[in-house]
């Protein structure tokens, strides 16, 4: 059962192949798959730049407790626990003029 599980969970994630797509996905193509951006600015030249938040940002804690003794190089005495912070994960689509896809970015802030 287990490995019916692994494997299922295995095939439900595909990656996208933004390079693929370039030239010929729309504006209108990607809002109906990734919903409304979160950002969007019109160019100049009629070009689009649309962002997504594709994983928002966590602080998961506490990890453990982590103990300084008394004289130690980070202080004295104290004891407390360190949280792990994952930052957002954005993903940038540049459209050019005509609605195609021209560029794209993936990035953390």
């Amino acid at each position: 059962m287990l490995i019916v599980l692994v494997l299922v969970g295995c095939a439900t994630s595909t990656k996208t192949d933004w390079a693929a797509r370039v030239g010929h996905y729309s504006h209108d193509q990607a809002v109906l798959e990734l919903g409304p951006p979160d950002k969007s600015a019109t160019l100049k030249d009629g070009g689009v730049v649309a962002e997504w938040v594709t994983q928002t940002a966590q602080s998961v804690g506490p990890t453990g407790p982590y103990w300084v003794r008394p004289g130690d190089y980070y202080g004295g005495g104290a004891g407390g626990y360190a949280p792990a912070y994952f930052p957002a994960w954005h993903l940038r689509l540049i459209f050019a003029p005509d609605g195609t896809l021209a560029g794209w970015k993936k990035f953390t802030r």
